[in-house]
């Protein structure tokens, strides 16, 4: 199995979204449930069927979120990655025509939602891994070889 790395504020989000899901909304949805179904006939009822689908959903979700948070390995920054791409850091990269690109190396379970973050399994991160200010990227595109230049590597601290 292969292991899953996340940023400290990538499973801190997680977390607050699974305490958001389970103290938050799933109490609310269910009292919505239970109002709707003491209304009688349920098969006719909206507000049952679609709270009651909510609810699914939740549950679904708050399952998810409790296998990955114990199944991820929190890597913070550290001082020996500086200078340096490794997990966790923003990379701004420039090609031959000087266009900019910019993103953050992260865990799979962080991108979504985010078009600033790639993940550690992306043929990018594993092109600009261990490569310095000023090192060249080469990425192996349909349309053949595109060649990057690594202008600035940080870290969130």
């Amino acid at each position: 199995m292969k292991k899953k790395y996340i940023t400290r504020e990538g499973f801190l989000k997680l977390q607050q979204e699974l305490d958001d899901l389970w103290r938050k909304e799933r109490p609310e949805v269910t009292r919505i449930v239970t109002w709707a179904a003491s209304l009688g006939d349920r098969s006719e009822n909206a507000d049952y069927q679609y709270n009651k689908r909510r609810l699914r959903e939740i549950d679904r979700r708050v399952r998810f979120l409790r296998k990955i948070l114990e199944e991820v390995i929190i890597v913070d920054y550290h001082p020996d990655q500086e200078g340096k791409v490794f997990f966790g850091a923003w990379v701004e990269l420039v090609d031959d025509e000087d266009n900019i690109l910019k993103f953050r190396i992260v865990g799979s379970e962080e991108i979504y939602g985010r078009k600033d973050y790639i993940s550690t399994d992306s043929p990018m991160a594993h092109a600009c891994i261990k490569k310095q200010i000023d090192d060249e990227v080469v990425l192996d595109l349909p349309n053949g070889k595109k060649n990057w230049y690594i202008t600035n590597i940080y870290y969130s601290k």
